[in-house]
């Protein structure tokens, strides 16, 4: 299993994958609690009360639709060096004749996953990862039967892929509303985990729409349904027996089940599916921005009523967001209607679009709402870096040393703004660093000392400093008062 070590401070994401690597399922108690108001008198009539829900009948869904759960297992091989298995590697790395450097060669690896059935002719959906680097990849029915398998397509992206058996008249599963699914709802997980096959647990929802580190393509149902090794890809049901996501993820300090499992909507992984069934492969629309979250010192910045939103921070040359007339300090509050609560809402709305397709996005720009239409590409991420040099200073409320950047400065960066030479104050205290550059306060643009005395001049308590370091373009909230 590829599991990352834990500190007492910080949650690391375990992903689990084939054969190592697993999936999900889910333990919970059964009940319900009746609450109701307090009557003034024994004759007065109660206040309705919350009636409890009985639990759904898991042993008919597992009966209905276990069928269609299978087993998948893996083998292939990868590439190692014998430098993997040696403990003095690290000090003789590739010093010719040393015991490091030892050429790669091939070992074979298996696994094992879950997956289920969506079309009575041998379509199955699993994850990306249980069938990454497989050679064979076999599926087993509850009845026993096995059939190989050919990986059809597999998006890296959203960790969905589909796969087919020949083999007809299967038992299939019923696809639900993931619109519909309810935190707190009851669901239910189907798979083998650690080969244990067809091996049936249930939890509730926690939460959905939820965005992971490193991973925001997907806006994940997470739930409290036990994920070990081996469930990755099998199907969660709701309560009435329909498929609402595909089991994919947890947070763990030791690889295994601890409360926090994810799931990718079926919705997503639909989407995914019918692309590569239709074109044999996936793609991904992109509108060309890094975005940030808004926190309560970016909302009071920007004059937002609630800390909501994607902030815009920097906009790609030539990108769909470019021609669009996105600008840094946009801050999209809604796609197509669909509402922008945080940064992973834009960037999984973005990601399952299709290149080609127009978006309506609300903004938010200087202080008022703006509308604009889209219309998404793919074009390839292209950052650019900012460098400069220390020559005259000038000192203000934030903090800062600041100077113009050279023309050989800007076209090194492919920026303007001013370099910030020295940070004191409340701009150190935000996090502001020599050597960065200074592009806008509170999303007016600023290529020189007076515009930031003029901008600082309009701005309240809490300005928000769009600075570049290195590739990356970020908001900062400084705290002027």
């Amino acid at each position: 299993m590829k599991t990352s070590q834990m500190t007492p401070s910080r949650l690391v994401l375990a992903l689990l994958a084939a054969g190592a690597i697993g999936g999900a399922g889910a333990t919970a108690a059964f009940g319900g609690v009746s609450m109701a108001a307090n009557a003034p008198s024994p004759v007065a009539a109660a206040a309705p009360a919350i009636s409890p829900t009985s639990a759904p009948n898991f042993v008919q869904i597992t009966h209905d639709y276990g069928p269609a759960v299978v087993n998948i297992s893996i083998s292939g091989t990868r590439k190692v060096s014998d430098d993997d298995d040696d403990p003095f590697a690290q000090f003789f790395g590739q010093i010719p004749g040393a015991r490091g450097g030892m050429p790669s060669r091939e070992v074979p690896i298996r696994g094992e996953g879950s997956g289920f059935i969506v079309s009575s002719d041998g379509i199955i959906l699993t994850n990306a990862h249980v069938v990454q680097g497989a050679k064979e990849v076999t599926v087993k029915l509850t009845d026993r039967r096995e059939y190989r398998a050919k990986v059809l397509g597999a998006d890296t992206q959203t960790d969905v892929a589909v796969i087919k058996i020949d083999a007809k008249n299967l038992p299939v599963v019923k696809v639900g509303d993931v619109n519909q699914l309810q935190v707190g709802e009851w669901v239910l997980a189907i798979g083998s985990p650690y080969g244990l096959e067809n091996t049936a647990t249930a939890g509730i929802v926690s939460a959905k729409g939820r965005s992971l580190p490193d991973d925001t393509s997907v806006p994940f149902i997470q739930t409290d349904v036990a994920v070990n090794p081996g469930n990755s890809g099998g199907p969660l049901f709701n309560d009435r027996g329909e498929v609402v996501g595909i089991n994919s993820q947890i947070y763990s300090r030791t690889g295994g089940f601890q409360g926090l499992s994810f799931s990718i909507p079926i919705d997503v992984a639909y989407k995914i599916k019918d692309q590569i069934l239709e074109h044999g492969k996936v793609q991904h629309a992109r509108l060309g921005v890094t975005v940030q979250e808004v926190n309560q010192d970016l909302a009071n910045s920007f004059k937002l009523d609630t800390p909501s939103g994607a902030l815009v921070s920097s906009v790609e040359k030539g990108s769909a967001a470019e021609k669009a007339g996105l600008q840094p300090g946009d801050v999209v509050r809604k796609i197509n209607g669909k509402t922008i609560v945080s940064s992973g809402d834009l960037a999984s709305l973005i990601t399952l679009a299709t290149p080609g397709e127009k978006i309506t996005l609300d903004l938010w720009r200087n202080g008022g709402a703006k509308e604009v239409v889209a219309t998404l590409g793919g074009i390839p991420k292209d950052r650019t870096q900012a460098s400069g040099e220390s020559r005259e200073v000038q000192k203000g409320q934030l903090g800062l040393a600041l100077r113009p950047l050279s023309p050989q400065e800007q076209e090194a960066s492919g920026t303007q703004g001013l370099l910030i030479e020295q940070s004191a104050g409340p701009a150190a205290k935000a996090g502001i660093q020599p050597g960065d550059v200074l592009l806008s306060l509170n999303g007016v643009p600023v290529h020189n000392v007076a515009q930031v005395k003029d901008a600082l001049s309009k701005a309240g308590k809490t300005v928000a400093l769009l600075v570049q370091r290195g590739e990356d373009k970020i908001f900062v909230p400084v705290q002027l008062g």
